[in-house]
Parts: C-alpha cells; sequence; structure tokens
C-alpha cells in the first residue's frame, strides 16, 4: 500500500512551481537553468556617450534649465554662464523628472522638486538630492564629459 503525499510536500511542491512562474526570461535570480555562459544583453549602458555635444549655452535659460531625456541628465544654469548638470532620474521612484521650472526641477510622479543650485531636496517625497553629472562647457556649447 502506498501512502498519499504529505501536505507539506504537495505545498511545498505547488509553491516552487509558482516561484518559477513568477521570474523573468534571463533573471539571474531564478530557479531556471540558464545557462551559466549567457552573454550579457547588447543593451546600451545607461550613461551618456562622454564627448558628445549636449545643447548650446543659450538653449538652457538664466534661472532655469533644460531636461535632455535621451541622456537623463537636466541641465541648469542658475546663474549666468555658470552650467550645472545632474541625472534627471528622480531619487524618490526613479521617474525622469519632466520641467525645469520656478528655480526647481520638478518630477511629475509624485511632486518632488529639487533646487536648480545643487540639486538638492526642495519638496519630497524624494530622500536624496539628485546625483551630478559631469559635462564640460566649451565655446557655445555643453559637452557630455
Amino acid at each position: 500500500m502506498t501512502n498519499p503525499p504529505a501536505r507539506r510536500t504537495v505545498l511545498g511542491t505547488g509553491a516552487a512551481f509558482l516561484l518559477a512562474g513568477c521570474s523573468k526570461y534571463g533573471d539571474s535570480n531564478s530557479s531556471s537553468a540558464a545557462s551559466p555562459t549567457a552573454t550579457p544583453s547588447p543593451i546600451a549602458s545607461s550613461k551618456p556617450s562622454a564627448g558628445k555635444e549636449l545643447a548650446k549655452k543659450s538653449d538652457i535659460p538664466v534661472g532655469g534649465g533644460k531636461v535632455f531625456k535621451e541622456q537623463k541628465i537636466v541641465v541648469t544654469q542658475p546663474k549666468k554662464d555658470e552650467f550645472k548638470a545632474f541625472s534627471a532620474i528622480c531619487t524618490h521612484q526613479g521617474c525622469t523628472v519632466n520641467k525645469v521650472a520656478d528655480g526647481t526641477i520638478d518630477c511629475p510622479c509624485h511632486g518632488s522638486k529639487y533646487r536648480i543650485t545643487d540639486a538638492s531636496v526642495v519638496a519630497g517625497p524624494a530622500p536624496r538630492p539628485l546625483p551630478a553629472e559631469k559635462i564640460t562647457v566649451k565655446g557655445k556649447s555643453i559637452f557630455l564629459a
């Protein structure tokens, strides 16, 4: 006579099946038998390419700024000929900031606002400032550093 499987065995098997269904293809945390020699994804790095012209100085208003969504950078000009660059990714939940107005860099998702001078938080829920990015100003142009 065979004994029926214990309840714990059935639940454990079911849970493993459900968890395997929740993993993403290629997810290194999945329990599937992914090849350990798989090559990294050919998706381009999220870092902008250095040396590329980002904008003309005249594109960035004094006391304001401009968001470059593709490069994930926001450039501000707090004072005439003083240019600053910060990540355009909000430190709250990773949304991309969408505008620079009234001295702040604004996130549309939950209302976080950052100062154009140093990207410090003016209004939350952002927990910390936007990270600084490197730019170079040469002649009439602003370049990614």
